[in-house]
């Protein structure tokens, strides 16, 4: 056995282990696409993942390798342990391992193929093409998928309940409101230490708190999205423009707008067609955001649904320099 041919089982070996792992994690995410369009397109990929692992292993036998029967069950343990750990983690921090994964088969395939070009084995070439051209493909999917979250909208794939926590937790650290808060409780905690203020300044930011944690228990009684409303109108009443916008911005997250707050007029009384046709108009991701959480909560509609993810992954292909 040449050296080259050493190499190219190697490289069939762990393309083997890692394509299994690849069929099992888009399994895994089907439960997490977010329209019927991404769900078929996910089923399909694990559908050719799995193609593709028989093709491996038929050229790998072809080049005198034999398959190892434990691969396979390593590939699905890998997926398992990936799906099992990437819950105490953001949907974004899973993606960017998904893309890890598939540029480490992009590459090792790539290798493959110079490798069989070089040893002049030609079915083997050919079947690295092939899998250079499917991770590519699935490369730049990933890629603008990862854009369109980072545009700010919901993405193709929707995180799990616990994914949701995760993600939650570290926007809540960062978001205005929060931010407002922990600043009127330092500077009544700083206040009660160092008393170096005078006792009427330390009344007023007192009164600031008191007021503050009131309102919060009194709009908790009545509902998250009335909640937010309160939050909104009591931070314009004070005149902090950014926890005001940080409630909308909730609120809009949640689908809590009214159909005169959408970007685009009469839309609840829209036909789908013609819906449809004026999300093609929306050039922000903020406005198509906007009326997919809309859509989501109060209309349901899929083909509208679907249309404003395809306006939306648009612009994230613009947003990363992907041609359409």
């Amino acid at each position: 056995m040449t050296d080259n041919n050493a190499k190219m089982i190697n490289q069939l070996r762990a393309l083997v282990l890692l394509t299994q792992t690849e069929e099992q994690i888009a399994r895994t995410r089907i439960s997490q696409a977010r329209t019927d369009a991404v769900r078929r397109e996910l089923t399909q990929n694990a559908d050719n993942a799995a193609a593709r692992s028989l093709e491996i292993t038929e050229q790998l036998r072809a080049l005198g390798g034999v398959p190892d029967v434990v691969t396979p069950v390593v590939g699905r343990l890998s997926a398992v342990l990936k799906a099992t750990f990437e819950q105490t983690t953001s949907v974004e921090e899973a993606l960017l391992q998904d893309l890890q994964l598939e540029h480490q088969l992009l590459d090792r395939a790539t290798y493959l193929k110079v490798l069989a070009e070089t040893a002049g084995e030609t079915q083997t070439r050919r079947l690295a093409e092939k899998l250079v051209e499917a991770h590519s493909a699935t490369v730049e999917w990933l890629t603008v998928v990862l854009a369109e979250e980072a545009l700010g909208g919901p993405a193709a794939l929707q995180p799990t309940p616990v994914q949701k926590v995760a993600g939650g937790v570290a926007r809540a650290v960062n978001a205005p409101v929060r931010f407002w808060a922990n600043t009127v409780n330092n500077a009544v905690d700083t206040v009660r230490h160092a008393g170096e203020e005078t006792s009427d300044r330390f009344s007023a930011v007192g009164d600031r708190a008191s007021a503050f944690t009131g309102a919060v228990r009194e709009t908790l009684t009545v509902g998250r999205a009335a909640s937010l409303r309160r939050a909104e109108q009591i931070a314009q009443r004070e005149g902090n423009d950014d926890a005001a916008q940080a409630a909308r911005a909730a609120r809009e997250e949640l689908g809590d707008v009214t159909a005169d707050e959408l970007p685009i007029k009469g839309y609840d009384s829209m036909s789908v067609q013609d819906a449809v046709k004026a999300i093609k108009q929306l050039k922000t991701p903020h406005d198509i955001n906007v009326v997919i959480r809309y859509e989501e909560t109060h209309k349901n509609r899929s083909n509208v649904a679907s249309a404003a993810q395809t306006q939306l992954a648009a612009l994230a292909k613009e947003a990363v320099g992907v041609s359409k």
